[in-house]
């Protein structure tokens, strides 16, 4: 179908249909400690039980204070049971805005925390999107964990005040996972800049070279931090993520890896993703929202520098078994790695710093999953196509719908070609725009086919399907709006 042919509608006003929160406020309450953590769960399936547990449990008396009517959070650097009261805190004083769930347990036991801040933070917002943060995968590179701690402060604490932030919780829905490796932290030393003391988790793997690689086998033993966020990224279909860590001053994209590489170094060749221009947009916008970051300037004379503030991560290093690499090719998820400070674990009294540093881009770059294109896939009578495996033609990377037929793809403005692939229907190719100023909706209606085995999505020619991408069944969605205002146009195609 050529564009012109295209059903295009310019929506005049777009008008958010959350529900509006009477009071954000502080709360004095009285709290019992609780011996249950099964409050309630989260998303539930059908028939499933719950596919995760919410802890919203009350807070005990502890010599920090963490009590739901203390509203500031310190800038010291929090050990687990710390960090867990004051989660548990702050969804107990923000119920509206916050939940609390685990996604597992470390090798030694310890929760896997994951705050969600949105305003439907138990709810399936349709066509909203999910994007997350995660700390800590490298147990001694600790200031990405303490940041985003800070980050939900200051979300929670501004919704009702800052009509930026009540626009992104309004629309998106955030999860943070402060600490992926919190046996690694208990081990770790603050103060201490380089070394390898608490990198590893408790068994001493390296979690960032621990999830299967697009380029090579990965033989490593999988480890109970990497099941849990391999089990969490099939069940919600996150459109964009950033991972923090530590040790030097630098946004990096995938691939961080490369078939060409017989060793690992420095300064190797770039190993591109067929979105590298969704990547480096994305690094950008992090790095020249940062205090520091896109000046380039190395950590370290011997360090390398970095143009921009940004790399691609096998020109950097190439590495087998990255998370962010893992993210995009197997679930289509964008992550970058976002390397925080040049210190892996830097006095506590340096942390105001870092926070200034990273505020900005924290949260402007979350709302770049608002950038794009959005939709549904349809069948003639309305109901969702679930699984629909889709490309933007000349991108071989695929994404797939979620359960309620959406799906949604970060690219900048151009026009591309959406292919659409789903078992018992006519595959489809629908021309569509992105422009800057405004999020594309695209619907797109499949027609039955004749004879479904014919129509196998993994059996057509040129469908490039047979990458390591898993058909999922995501239990969380979305709805693109761009951050410019609050009430703005979208740029619809149907089909």
């Amino acid at each position: 179908m050529q564009p012109a042919g295209l059903a295009v509608l310019l929506v005049a006003v777009w008008c958010h249909a959350v529900p509006a929160i009477a009071d954000v406020q502080p709360e004095q309450r009285n709290f019992e400690p609780s011996t249950d953590p099964a409050l309630f769960a989260f998303d539930r399936g059908a028939g499933d039980g719950g596919l995760y547990t919410f802890d919203n449990l009350s807070v005990a008396q502890d010599p920090r204070a963490y009590r739901p009517d203390v509203g500031a959070l310190d800038f010291v650097y929090h050990n687990h049971e710390e960090m867990t009261r004051y989660l548990r805190a702050t969804t107990a004083r923000y119920p509206n805005l916050t939940a609390l769930y685990s996604i597992g347990k470390s090798a030694q036991g310890r929760d896997l925390w994951v705050l969600v801040v949105s305003a439907s933070p138990y709810e399936h917002m349709l066509g909203k999107p999910d994007v997350k943060y995660i700390g800590n995968i490298h147990g001694n590179e600790a200031v990405g964990r303490e940041l985003l701690l800070h980050l939900i402060q200051y979300l929670v604490s501004s919704y009702g005040s800052d009509p930026y932030i009540k626009w992104l919780l309004d629309n998106t829905r955030i999860h943070i996972l402060p600490s992926l490796n919190p046996d690694g932290y208990a081990a770790s030393k603050e103060g201490t800049c380089d070394g390898g003391q608490g990198r590893y988790n408790s068994r001493g793997f390296d979690l960032n070279r621990n999830f299967p690689d697009y380029f090579k086998q990965n033989n490593k033993r999988s480890q109970p931090e990497t099941e849990a966020v391999k089990d969490w990224i099939s069940k919600i279909q996150f459109v964009l993520s950033g991972s923090l860590h530590g040790g030097a001053l630098v946004v990096s994209y995938p691939y961080d890896n490369t078939p060409n590489a017989i060793f690992h170094s420095y300064l190797s060749q770039p190993s591109l993703t067929p979105d590298d221009d969704v990547f480096k947009h994305l690094s950008l916008i992090y790095a020249n929202n940062h205090g520091k970051m896109s000046r380039g300037v190395a950590c370290k004379t011997a360090s390398p520098s970095f143009e921009n503030g940004i790399t691609n991560g096998a020109a950097w290093y190439p590495l087998t078994g990255g998370m962010q690499d893992f993210n995009y090719v197997w679930h289509g998820c964008m992550e970058v790695t976002l390397e925080v400070s040049c210190c892996k674990f830097p006095p506590a009294y340096e942390l105001r710093k870092y926070w200034d540093d990273n505020q900005m881009s924290m949260i402007k770059f979350l709302a770049e999953a608002h950038r794009g294109v959005q939709g549904f896939i349809m069948d003639p009578t309305g109901n969702p196509v679930e699984r629909a495996q889709l490309k933007i033609k000349g991108r071989d990377i695929g994404f797939t719908t979620t359960k309620y037929g959406e799906f949604w793809r970060i690219l900048l403005p151009g026009v591309y070609k959406l292919e659409v692939y789903a078992d018992g229907f006519v595959p489809k190719d629908v021309d569509f725009m992105i422009v800057e100023q405004h999020p594309t909706l695209l619907n797109v209606t499949l027609q039955p086919a004749k004879e479904a085995a014919e129509y196998s999505a993994s059996q057509l020619p040129g469908a490039s399907y047979d990458r390591p991408l898993t058909p999922t069944t995501p239990i969380v969605n979305r709805e693109p709006a761009r951050p410019n205002a609050a009430n703005q146009d979208r740029l619809i195609f149907t089909s």
